[in-house]
């Protein structure tokens, strides 16, 4: 072949970390930036201010979902694709990248098409009706978000694929495209013609479509595993195969869903019940809020998931060629580097929470809303360090081919403890408690993710010593 991977079992590993982790690093945090920018030109519209940062928050979750299903996906064909190659297998490569084509397309439109028809049912589901106003925004937003969803999938799913086809930096500034696009329209659609919760989704789904673009003519420019019109029809064992393999990435997106639901509607019930909050001129002040809180962690996580994810291509292709060492050397690094990102994460939340609220429009807002920012960055994220490295052991899992434990992990932190004690701990505490779910889930999680580390080094030094 012209083209060749052979260099990922060879070159250093901690240069491979770098020349794949920094790109899929700002490719997720550019992603990350639409909805970020989006709050914070909302915010700081005088004439939409917290409803609107609240309709953000409504609406935020819907995206994951769609997010959700991209990278399972895109995640799956490529960690599929490394090991594929890995092993020699470069026609099953190609197959695994036609087939992730057009189950990405079909996926998308389905969604679109239960978003469009089930709004009103899905928005209040997610809290959209703490009040009038906060509902009316929501709506707005999320009209014009979904018809994005298509764009917004195709480019999110391909993604990994293209990092996976040796071409990194092309993922990146396929994404670093359409954000810059929406952080030159957000201002204008916002403030300048007024087009309110319109106009930052208006702004979003033409960067995704940028993005969309670009992916599009890079699956048919590929240096490896182009596909042919012959792989576009589905293979139902390369379907499964590359589901399997990304059902980890799915679940933690997923279930993080379920997570949000249930925060945001004990937010709205467990506020309506607080002295303060349950004013109705100050009820979508709780939700506004942990959206923020949330928005700040997913920059951490995406720096973290990029970290790992970007580790994808060079754990399946040394997983596939034998090269037990090599792996056992990345996974060391990764983590100590994710517990970094994460204590980073904990000095900042800890120490300087008001600076990072005054950035989504603190000042627009009354006392109350400063005061139960800081309370909620200092509560919720207590643990970051704790979250960076289970979700580390999630994706790292998930490269190695174990998508059973990742996806038996990634299922314990995001349904059973993260739904579950945002459920139970509000009886006790209220909203504390609803903020106090996030850092109980991540402690217990992390019990669990110890031993798989353990089990995972054992299991990399037995096959090591029988390759020697």
């Amino acid at each position: 072949m012209e083209h060749s991977n052979q260099f990922l079992g060879t070159e250093p590993i901690g240069k491979l970390m770098t020349q794949y982790t920094v790109p899929c690093i700002i490719s997720l945090l550019v992603g990350a930036l639409y909805n970020i920018v989006d709050q914070l030109f909302i915010a700081n519209a005088s004439y939409l201010g917290s409803y609107g940062n609240a309709a953000n928050t409504v609406v935020f979750p819907l995206t994951v979902v769609a997010l959700a299903i991209a990278v399972m996906v895109g995640d799956g064909c490529c960690a599929f694709v490394s090991i594929s190659l890995g092993r020699g297998e470069e026609h099953t490569a190609k197959t695994s990248v036609g087939n992730a084509v057009v189950m990405s397309v079909a996926s998308s439109l389905v969604l679109t098409a239960v978003y469009l028809l089930f709004q009103d049912q899905i928005i209040t589901m997610f809290g959209g009706t703490v009040n009038e106003e906060t509902f009316g925004y929501a709506k707005e937003y999320f009209f014009y978000i979904t018809l994005g969803i298509p764009a917004y999938m195709f480019g999110q799913a391909m993604n990994p694929i293209i990092r996976a086809d040796g071409s990194p930096k092309f993922a990146m500034v396929s994404t670093l495209a359409g954000a810059i696009a929406n952080i030159i329209l957000d201002p204008l659609f916002i403030f300048v013609f007024r087009w309110g919760m319109m106009g930052a989704a208006v702004a979003t789904v033409i960067g995704q479509l940028i993005t969309a673009v670009l992916a599009v003519w890079y699956i048919l420019h590929m240096k490896l595993m182009k596909p042919a019109g012959k792989d576009l029809k589905l293979v139902p064992v390369i379907c499964g195969r590359t589901l399997f393999l990304g059902i980890t990435s799915f679940l933690s997106q997923i279930s993080l869903v379920a997570a949000m639901a249930a925060v945001n509607n004990m937010l709205q019930k467990y506020g309506a019940a607080d002295e303060i909050f349950g004013q109705p001129q100050y009820a979508q002040i709780p939700m506004a809020v942990v959206g923020i809180v949330m928005k700040f962690f997913q920059i951490v996580i995406s720096i973290v998931v990029g970290m790992a994810a970007g580790c994808i291509p060079i754990v399946g292709f040394n997983m596939g060629a034998g090269k037990k060492a090599r792996v056992k050397e990345l996974f060391t690094r990764l983590l100590i580097a994710e517990a970094a990102v994460g204590a980073v994460a904990f000095l900042l939340a800890e120490f300087f929470p008001g600076g990072l609220i005054s950035i989504f429009g603190a000042a627009n807002e009354s006392a109350y809303y400063t005061q139960f920012a800081i309370r909620a960055f200092r509560i919720y994220l207590c643990m970051v360090i704790l979250a960076c490295i289970n979700k580390a052991c999630f994706i790292f899992l998930q490269a190695m081919g174990k998508a059973a434990a990742s996806t038996a992990l990634s299922l314990i932190r995001e349904v059973v403890f993260g739904v579950g004690f945002a459920l139970l701990l509000p009886v006790f505490w209220g909203l504390d408690g609803v903020l106090l779910s996030m850092p109980v889930s991540d402690v217990l999680t992390f019990a669990v993710a110890v031993f798989l580390i353990h089990q995972t080094y054992r299991q990399l030094n037995t096959e090591e010593a029988q390759l020697s």
